[in-house]
């Protein structure tokens, strides 16, 4: 019996220090909000930490489908218009990168600051 309550004790102590674990690394996420509207994106350039996960939520204010793509670092996401969805990218180093809506690039070609 005391064995058992012994295992209960250690598993209730272990799930409450990943709980605390998970919470500090979420924390250390940052979160910035984007839109697109007539093709163009806002804020532009958009601007994050480096060497941290960000968490971007999209905002697509026209009508047709956007889609968030870098060829420069790896991420991507399509968002129908009059919707918002979020994704994650990073961490990255430190510089400047180039992304736009691939269905508008010319339009919406913009950069992403990371310092």
């Amino acid at each position: 019996m005391k064995f058992k309550r012994l295992i209960n004790s250690a598993v209730i102590t272990t799930c409450a220090l990943l709980s605390v674990a998970a919470s500090s690394a979420f924390a250390q996420d940052s979160a910035y909000e984007l839109t697109v509207k007539n093709h163009q994106f806002s804020p532009a350039p958009l601007t994050i930490p480096a060497d941290t996960k960000v968490k971007i939520t999209l905002t697509n204010q026209d009508t047709t489908t956007a889609e968030f793509i870098s060829d420069d670092f790896k991420g991507g996401k399509l968002v129908k218009g009059g919707k918002t969805v979020s994704f994650f990218i990073g961490p990255l180093k430190a510089g400047t990168y180039s992304f736009y809506d691939e269905y508008h690039e010319a339009a919406s070609k913009t950069q992403l600051i990371v310092q």
